[in-house]
């Protein structure tokens, strides 16, 4: 009698969690339709994709190479912009890496119905974002061998880390993020990796899925155990993805270079990330029910729903811009004013206008019913999204640094083929991750999606 109220109590959380799928759709044929992705034999346009992909990580390995060999003179920075680069791309991937917590640990504790379908690969992107992201602090810092003196780890040279500095805070920060993505999305995984097992043919695939599946055969003490782990995984999940992002903006607010020190960054920050990560996600989500015909998994009803959360989070970012420019002028601080006014008629401010344009002017689409329901419109987008937050970072640095306090030491900015060649090595990166990624694991969750068709039964009764 105990194990058949654990059981039944353990279906109700479950059957709780989850929305209602498409109709039309027995258990079997959804987990046929998403296996077979993984399952089937390798489509020509996978490898095809894969060795474009992979011809940029080649790249990438050539530009740090580079870097090891000749020192970060190759890269652009000069005596007034100190960082480059190298700081803006790892504050770009960092904020590409919060969607996936943010729909998998707190629209979960939140119980949002449609986060089950993209759930699942918007993890997997978080995993590669912060993988692209974290080679970053890594090459910038000059002796990248020596990179292990960021950690409070005892060494015979007494090097200990400043815990004052924020870069310090990053490693902390990122490194744990990177922790709780990781453990949260393999044991995701653990159900479906069972199931892959159990489909497989091949003998090499049995042992493999096999070995990461650990010994899971769905009873109701698995369950139980899968479901306290998973929640308990969640609600450690969902205060990073304030912390990660807030620690991240403390690199420039605590410095006194004006347009850097002030008190908006933090929360600004939080909502770019979300804005920018939800934008990559409906980069991901729209390509992908196309090419392997989920349009029944991921309908117009997910779409719709991250269109508002991208629109929402770019409402906070426009209201970020306006304070920026009230603070500017309110201070009376004669640098601030300089900053701002340099970057509206300076040199870089055709960067500003191009940031208005794709991160305050494309997203209000949004509110109009026809464009959020429209793939091709939503897609558009976000792209425009994914463009603005990278010009975003690049004005935020380099504006505040290339005309500094003292006018001789003024000075233009500009990324080098190196520094080019880098930040496109690292999309190739995270886009060979990806192809992957979908290629062995599957990027839907097949027991989510199962355990929802008898409350959709029910809900036609």
């Amino acid at each position: 009698m105990k194990g058949k109220k654990r059981r039944e109590s353990v279906s109700t959380t479950i059957l709780a969690k989850v929305p209602v799928v498409e109709p039309g759709h027995t258990p079997a044929t959804v987990t046929d339709q998403i296996s077979s992705v993984v399952l089937t034999r390798t489509p020509k346009w996978w490898y095809a994709a894969f060795g474009a992909s992979f011809l940029l990580v080649l790249l990438l390995m050539q530009a740090v190479t580079k870097l090891l060999v000749e020192g970060t003179g190759i890269w652009g920075l000069n005596v007034p912009v100190g960082w480059g680069f190298a700081i803006i791309n790892f504050v770009w991937w960092i904020g590409i890496g919060h969607a996936g917590t943010l729909i998998s640990a707190i629209l979960l504790l939140l119980r949002q119905p449609w986060r089950t379908s993209i759930n699942r690969f918007a993890e997997a992107m978080t995993l590669f974002a912060v993988a692209c992201a974290g080679l970053f602090p890594l090459i910038h810092v000059g002796r990248p061998w020596l990179a292990y003196w960021l950690l409070p780890i005892p060494n015979t040279m007494d090097m200990w880390p400043q815990f004052r500095s924020p870069l310090i805070w990053d490693v902390f920060a990122v490194s744990t993020y990177a922790t709780a993505s990781l453990l949260f999305w393999y044991v995701g995984l653990i159900p479906d990796l069972a199931t892959l097992r159990d489909r497989s043919i091949s003998r090499v695939r049995k042992v493999v899925y096999g070995f990461f599946a650990m010994g899971w055969r769905g009873s109701a003490r698995h369950w139980h155990n899968y479901e306290s782990a998973y929640l308990l995984l969640a609600g450690l999940a969902t205060p990073l993805v304030v912390s990660v992002h807030t620690i991240v903006s403390f690199d420039f607010a605590i410095g006194q270079i004006p347009g850097w020190h002030a008190t908006i960054f933090p929360p600004y920050f939080v909502a770019g990330a979300i804005f920018a990560g939800f934008a990559m996600v409906i980069t991901l989500a729209v390509p992908l029910r196309v090419i392997f015909r989920l349009q029944d998994f991921i309908t117009l009803r997910h779409i719709q729903s991250m269109a508002k959360v991208m629109l929402a989070t770019g409402l906070i970012v426009a209201y970020g811009y306006l304070t920026e420019i009230f603070m500017a002028f309110y201070s009376g601080n004669q640098y601030e004013e300089f900053m701002l006014l340099n970057r509206i008629q300076g040199p870089y401010r055709y960067h500003w206008y191009a940031l208005l344009l794709c991160n305050v002017l494309a997203p209000q689409l949004m509110w109009i019913k026809r464009a959020r329901t429209s793939p091709l419109i939503v897609f558009v987008v976000a792209m425009f999204v994914n463009v603005g937050m990278w010009l975003e970072r690049f004005v935020i640095v380099v504006t505040s640094l290339h005309r500094d306090f003292m006018p001789s030491s003024w000075g233009m900015y500009h990324g080098t083929y190196w520094d080019w060649a880098t930040f496109i090595g690292t999309i190739g990166l995270f886009l060979s991750l990806l192809f992957l990624f979908i290629r062995f694991l599957p990027m839907i969750s097949m027991f989510e999606m199962r355990t929802i068709l008898p409350e959709s039964e029910d809900s036609q009764a």
